[in-house]
């Protein structure tokens, strides 16, 4: 028989985490290796017992689902998270989605609903509950764009000769600007991108196609 799906799951009531562990333990290809009832916990037990799936509450005391997902991602970027909520606003979607999180599932779900999705996420497949997800995708539609877009032309020079490794100076002398100005362009590009770091442009201009 295949290897089954190690699951951790998080949440602040018992009650929760016991019928879902119902019922996925009741497939033959899931099991429950851990649980967790905050999202301090969460974070220590999926580095300690490094589980296939956590299904993570949005809504827990300490740290919230969608920091404590942040914090696992840094910790154990291999697990895929599965969130589950009350909430069927589009906000808590985009939110955990953005820190991390695999797919979203609304509490009051079906049985089978939970199965599917733990099983589309461990298979690195995302998963949105049917019922909020043409309000998501409007969500998605109004607050993503290509992040180049938030750039001017002028922070897109800068910014792929940054990439090729052009230093302020040399930037300076070929797009015929002070010093001061390249710099401040650095400073607009890495702020509107939330880059840290030199490495971080390049990366980010391989990823988008602005350097080969």
């Amino acid at each position: 028989m295949n290897q089954k799906i190690r699951i951790l799951v998080a949440d602040d009531h018992a009650v929760v985490r016991q019928g879902f562990g119902r019922i996925l333990a009741a497939e033959p290809d899931m099991e429950i290796v851990a649980e967790a009832g905050n999202g301090r916990e969460v974070v220590d037990r999926a580095e300690e017992v490094r589980p296939d799936v956590v299904i993570m509450d949005v809504a827990m005391p300490e740290l919230n689902g969608i920091e404590a997902t942040r914090a696992m991602m840094v910790s154990s970027p291999q697990i895929r998270v599965l969130a589950v909520s009350m909430h069927k606003e589009a906000v808590y979607v985009r939110e955990i989605l953005r820190s991390g999180a695999r797919g979203y599932l609304i509490k009051d779900a079906q049985e089978q609903d939970l199965i599917e999705a733990v099983r589309a996420v461990w298979q690195g497949k995302g998963y949105i509950s049917p019922g909020i997800a043409e309000s998501v995708l409007v969500d998605y539609r109004k607050h993503v764009t290509d992040p180049v877009d938030r750039l001017t032309v002028r922070e897109r020079e800068v910014l792929r000769l940054i990439a090729e490794g052009k230093t302020n100076k040399e930037i300076a002398r070929m797009l015929g600007l002070s010093v001061y100005t390249v710099d401040a362009h650095r400073g607009n590009i890495m702020d509107k991108l939330n880059l840290r770091s030199a490495a971080e442009i390049v990366r980010f201009a391989m990823r988008n196609g602005l350097v080969d």
